[in-house]
């Protein structure tokens, strides 16, 4: 029998095989398949250090009767084989191609004499400058080894037969992962570990070394942050973020050959008992695979030069809101739009007041400094920060420190809920009569997301859209959960924790009903995560009535597709490509009277019940036509798109027309546009 539900962390693991696969892609720039690696052993990573413990925890209940038996081992293998398939494309297919170039990557060889007096040189002069060495077995040393970081286990000996286990930080968060040097005709790179490991007896003079192997610790990233929190949550969580790196071990992580004896007593010694031993590669942390040091733009993808939408040449960006709604396609357009809205706020002597959500702030935001800005110019800035938005934390809580010396009103979390939301309003005096203008979006307000994520920001001064916005900015400043759904009357937006999911099954109940009635009745949605249970079942109710239905799912997706008597009418792609596709948008065909929505809610759990998130309906009939051309142009990708099917493989898009890669066309479709018009 087919279980109605996905298992959302295998269901991951396949969208994270996906990206694998994307970096074994002979037509992908050489770079950029390495760039792949580099996201597949980051958010493997990220896994590890989110995920694993829930289910480490299952595997120890021992719960045999429920459908988590042996998810643990499942998840396990299936990380096992793609950490073997990896290892295959970068031994057998990147390395050989970088070569080719005349760069050669020195992984797990011996390093040539050539270059080994411009390693010493490296390794004496800066490279010791950063090392940390530490003998875990000592009484007297207090050692706990850090999440990620990477160390060289090092088992030193003396003539008398005693051992001695000593670790040595690898300075990555601190250095280069790679060293450069030329010798010849050839560009070697060489990894940091390898240039420690070799020159370890300058370390250890007078003593036998017997062993030298990689390791890494991953810990549980899970925050505890109850509910009940009073006083001041950005200490609070200061507190915590202290004690990140010493939470629970999910993963013991070790290089081949590592002597089992030794291995054992590095586990009792660090108290790793609980954490699963996990024999890897000679290197860890791949995803610094990324940042090779090599300079040839031929092996990266060529560079677009984003779209400048045709309203950036009115006078004002508030004008151009005034005339009509306006949208920006990040990063097909440039996201001068959105930072122009924030600095005209900012230095316009009409504006009286600026509120914005934010959750990932760029490291150097503009937008932050734009309201920095405001506030110092004598406007009234209101910033609600989520300062829980996970391993954003210390850069959100440095921010809400800055704004709040500059004037600015800082609004915190709210206590057992997550801001999710990305929107802001600008209050403008005009005349007698105050004027609202609207940001609505689908990803952060962060400039530098924006240059590889695929999202959409609404700009509008649509009466009844400003006004439900001000509602809810109003709300947040109260700093508490909704004391009932219906608190506040959301008639436009669809916000979490009021409106959100009623709706949502609303609408799909009204296409059923439009289906049963025998007028047109359709669903297409695009979402990163697909997980929530009651919105599955009806999607799968609606399924059964007839109604065709188109799913995009990026990343997690726990509905069964094309199951007979189930969900046979439903079908769901994944787009994997240049950019990370990260819009989440909503179209029902409403017996004709086509609706589009777009917003900040994927459907999981945590966006339904645990967050507070924003959709918005498109009503100008120009923006709601180019959304639409840009959905059909995914609907119709069979190049970068595959078929999720109840095996969770990534099988290619089956048809015979004509080939279409979706973000290539998406841009040559703005870039006309915009030329057009101009």
């Amino acid at each position: 029998m087919t279980s109605q539900f996905v298992n959302r962390d295998i269901s991951w693991l396949s969208f994270n095989g996906r990206v694998l696969e994307e970096a074994a892609r002979p037509t992908v720039p050489l770079l950029e398949r390495f760039r792949f690696l580099a996201i597949f052993s980051s958010n493997l990573d990220e896994f590890y250090r989110v995920r694993m413990s829930p289910l480490l925890l299952l595997r120890k209940l021992n719960q045999t009767l429920t459908e988590e038996q042996g998810l643990a081992e499942q998840v396990q293998a299936l990380i096992q084989q793609q950490q073997e398939k990896f290892g295959g494309i970068l031994r057998q297919q990147l390395l050989p191609s970088l070569q080719s170039y005349g760069i050669r990557l020195l992984y797990d060889e011996p390093v040539p004499a050539a270059i080994e007096p411009a390693l010493k040189n490296y390794f004496q002069s800066t490279i010791m400058a950063f090392l940390q060495i530490v003998y875990p077995g000592r009484e007297d040393v207090s050692f706990f080894p850090k999440s990620n970081q990477l160390y060289i286990s090092v088992i030193t000996g003396n003539t008398e037969g005693r051992n001695e286990i000593v670790l040595i930080s690898i300075p990555s968060d601190k250095i280069h992962r790679f060293f450069r040097v030329a010798s010849g005709n050839v560009q070697y790179i060489v990894f940091l570990d390898d240039i420690i490991k070799k020159y370890l007896p300058r370390l250890f003079p007078q003593t036998i070394i017997k062993a030298a192997c990689n390791i890494k610790i991953t810990r549980d990233a899970e925050l505890d942050l109850a509910d009940e929190y009073e006083g001041d949550l950005a200490e609070k969580i200061e507190q915590q973020l202290a004690g990140r790196d010493n939470g629970y071990a999910t993963r013991f992580l070790y290089e081949p050959g590592f002597p089992v004896q030794q291995l054992y007593a590095l586990v009792s010694l660090l108290k790793l008992s609980g954490a699963t031993l996990m024999e890897g590669g000679r290197y860890h942390n791949l995803r610094d695979l990324g940042n090779l040091p090599v300079q040839n733009d031929a092996l990266n993808y060529p560079v677009v030069q984003p779209v400048q939408p045709v309203f950036q040449l009115a006078d004002t960006i508030f004008a151009a809101i005034q005339q009509a709604d306006r949208i920006i396609h990040a990063p097909y357009h440039a996201y001068d739009a959105v930072l122009r809205f924030f600095n005209e706020a900012a230095t316009d002597i009409f504006v009286e007041e600026i509120y914005v959500t934010l959750y990932r702030v760029a490291g150097n935001s503009r937008v932050v400094n734009a309201l920095i800005t405001a506030a110092e110019n004598g406007k009234q800035v209101t910033v609600f920060i989520e300062l829980k938005a996970r391993f954003d934390e210390e850069n959100n809580i440095r921010w809400s420190k800055r704004m709040k010396a500059a004037g600015i009103r800082i609004i915190n979390s709210i206590p057992g809920l997550k801001v999710h939301a990305k929107v802001a309003l600008v209050k403008k005096k005009q005349g007698k009569r105050s004027q609202y203008y609207g940001l609505l979006a689908t990803g952060n307000l962060n400039e530098i997301t924006a240059r590889f994520y695929t999202d959409h920001i609404l700009l509008t001064a649509h009466p009844d859209i400003v006004r439900e916005l001000e509602l809810l900015f109003i709300f947040l400043t109260r700093r508490r959960k909704p004391r009932a759904g219906n608190e506040i009357k959301f008639r436009h937006l669809l916000v979490a924790q009021f409106n959100l999911h009623e709706r949502f099954l609303e609408l799909i109940d009204r296409e059923i009903n439009h289906a049963k009635s025998g007028k047109p009745a359709g669903i297409i949605i695009k979402l990163n995560n697909l997980e929530e249970q009651s919105l599955i079942s009806k999607l799968y109710e609606a399924s059964c009535a007839g109604i065709n239905i188109r799913l995009m799912i990026r990343s997690i997706c726990c509905l069964q597709p094309g199951i007979p008597g189930m969900s046979e009418r439903i079908s769901v792609t994944r787009i994997v490509d240049r950019y990370l596709e990260h819009g989440r948008v909503f179209i029902f065909s409403n017996a004709g009277d086509e609706e589009v929505w777009m917003g900040s809610a994927d459907w999981m759990n945590r966006n339904i019940y645990r967050r507070v998130e924003v959709c918005f309906p498109l009503y100008d009939a120009a923006v709601k036509k180019e959304i639409r051309q840009i959905i059909d142009l995914q609907l119709h990708d069979n190049v970068q798109a595959v078929e999720i099917n109840p095996l969770l493989d990534n099988r290619p898009v089956q048809n015979n027309e004509t080939p279409i890669q979706s973000q290539p066309a998406i841009y040559n479709l703005l870039l006309k546009t915009g030329q057009a018009q101009i």
